[in-house]
């Protein structure tokens, strides 16, 4: 089931068509990335899902239903330019903002509370937004985006400002948000993030959707028939690749040797897509190390879609 959905949104600002006719599909309890190059129309697409802006034509589906205004209380936002008061103090604008979102102050004190202890900030409660440093504030817009425990969390760029160490933390309680319910619509342009915790993709560019789908079956699809092969040094380096040249299943697309192994990328032939019948035609020639199929990443499918 999906969660959210777009139908052929349209958006359009004077001179330039921000959105056409975008549909999206994001299913429910799963991390879909929402992707594409600076000026694509991602950021447009999310303030229309946060009703900070409508379009043109088109509609949203939330669970459904047509987007409703009490939906907001549903959704969790993490802009990519973080907007906390810097002169008010942590706790004190966490508290009113969760208020802003439904909740009780009893709740919400008892939710910062396990949030503030679990991100070891709760020293730092009582001090102003300014007094901390730039990554401890995103850990502060972080615990205010999801402590009324929204069903659709949207983070645009939710990794900014983070080091290695609190990058994996956030990551890890995406992943629990997710594991207990929620759907997450993530904007990044690390797409190794994107393979790391995405479910699906979508992939906008120049105002329309280029490409949707599971993060596996899009890199699958965009399989191009090469092999890694790391093969025993023959003692004959020149003899082997001479023979291999002639092999009528592969080409050589690369042939680096050592001292020790001979690395290889070989592209297949036309006609022949049996790994079997490929394996075993190395394996009668040559001392086989290793061997397998070059998979793109998200970054080459996402340089590739968009150059294209």
């Amino acid at each position: 089931m999906y969660y959210v959905e777009t139908r052929d949104i349209v958006k359009q600002y004077t001179g330039h068509l921000a959105l056409d006719k975008v549909s999206i599909q994001v299913p429910e309890a799963k991390i879909y990335g929402l992707l594409g190059p600076n000026g694509a129309g991602k950021t447009t697409l999310i303030r229309i899902l946060n009703q900070i802006t409508n379009s043109d034509s088109g509609q949203v589906l939330i669970n459904g239903n047509p987007l409703r205004e009490k939906d907001i209380y549903n959704i969790g936002y993490l802009p990519e330019e973080r907007g906390l008061y810097k002169k008010m103090k942590v706790a004190e604008q966490a508290l009113y903002l969760a208020r802003l979102k439904g909740l009780s102050k009893q709740d919400a004190q008892k939710r910062l509370k396990y949030w503030f202890d679990k991100f070891n900030i709760r020293d730092w409660a009582d001090k102003k937004l300014e007094e901390l440093s730039k990554g401890m504030q995103q850990k502060v817009q972080f615990i205010i985006t999801i402590l009324h425990e929204p069903k659709l969390l949207i983070l645009d760029e939710p990794f900014s400002g983070f080091d290695p160490v609190n990058t994996q933390m956030i990551k890890e309680e995406i992943l629990n948000l997710k594991d207990k319910g929620a759907t997450v619509l993530f904007s990044t342009h690390n797409m190794a993030s994107v393979e790391e915790i995405c479910d699906e993709i979508g992939l906008i560019n120049k105002s329309r959707l280029i490409l949707q789908g599971k993060v596996q079956d899009i890199k699958l699809s965009h399989r191009s028939g090469i092999y890694l092969v790391r093969l025993r040094l023959p003692e004959d380096l020149e003899l082997a690749k001479s023979r291999l040249e002639k092999s009528p299943f592969f080409k050589i697309e690369s042939s680096v040797p050592d001292n020790y192994y001979w690395h290889l990328e070989l592209s297949i032939q036309a006609g022949f897509n049996d790994n079997n019948t490929i394996f075993k035609e190395l394996l009668e020639n040559y001392d086989i190390v290793s061997f397998e199929e070059k998979i793109p990443t998200m970054h080459e499918i996402f340089i590739k879609s968009v150059q294209s």
